[in-house]
């Protein structure tokens, strides 16, 4: 059985006093959780000061974003060593936005997956379509590149520090929701991609998260499909009580 996951992306939101508090509220309320894994990832400014306030707790830290080395002159990047130091289980690489906003290929989203596993840690590798690749028939391509190409060189047994998260990009804060089909359908190609790529026992155990405007009125209906293991959520993650009910999904 896959454990769920959900893992909440606070984006360019909270300072420090903020992040804490929210950090506080969610140790309170999710203090007995142990059938489902929970992780947040705040900015980097906060992530000492959270990793205090979840310390001993089920809530896990991830960063939002790294850099592939582990020292040398990168002025302003963050290396996946030092988001071990500072407390992190997980960093996310290959968020939507990065990759539009921030032209992000798939080979550099590749090497910071790499790095992230050879740093000890749990990698979120996100992966999505637009909507105009949607409609244009160009969904799965895309996908199996960003697949192919996001996990070039990690191993079979490496794997098992791999999480997947499918975004579509058309329902990244725009309120609109893949459906409960449209999710499923996504997440069981990517589980055959990961079949092929590997071997159904790889496939079987890897969690496949869904992201794109979860909220806590659609995540039962989401997390009921048999190819979805949890949720990256975004502007939700963001209020404790609407986190909360998402992690106490029925």
């Amino acid at each position: 059985m896959r454990k769920p996951m959900i893992a909440g992306n606070w984006k360019l939101h909270k300072t420090l006093k903020e992040s804490c508090q929210l950090a506080t509220e969610l140790v309170q309320q999710l203090a007995t959780i142990e059938d489902r894994e929970v992780v947040i990832a705040p900015v980097f400014t906060s992530l000492a000061g959270v990793a205090g306030e979840i310390a001993n707790s089920p809530v896990q830290l991830a960063a939002q974003n790294c850099y592939p080395a582990e020292t040398g002159a990168f002025t302003g990047e963050v290396s996946p060593a030092l988001l071990k130091d500072v407390g992190c289980q997980y960093i996310i690489s290959g968020h939507s936005e990065r990759r539009q906003l921030l032209n992000e290929t798939n080979q550099f989203i590749n090497q910071k997956v790499s790095a992230t596993i050879n740093a000890g840690l749990g990698a979120i590798l996100c992966i999505g379509e637009t909507l105009q690749e949607r409609e244009t028939h160009q969904m799965l391509e895309v996908l199996t590149n960003q697949i192919k190409e996001g996990l070039a060189g990690i191993t079979a047994e490496q794997m098992a520090d791999v999480v997947i998260a499918y975004e579509p990009v058309w329902a990244i804060g725009t309120g609109v929701t893949a459906s409960d089909e449209q999710a499923q359908e996504a997440h069981a190609f990517i589980r055959g991609l990961l079949q092929g790529l590997y071997y159904q026992e790889v496939a079987e155990a890897t969690r496949i998260l869904y992201g794109g405007s979860v909220k806590p009125n659609n995540v039962d209906g989401l997390m009921a499909q048999s190819d979805i293991d949890g949720a990256l959520v975004g502007g939700a993650s963001l209020k404790a009580e609407d986190f909360i009910r998402i992690v106490r999904f029925e």
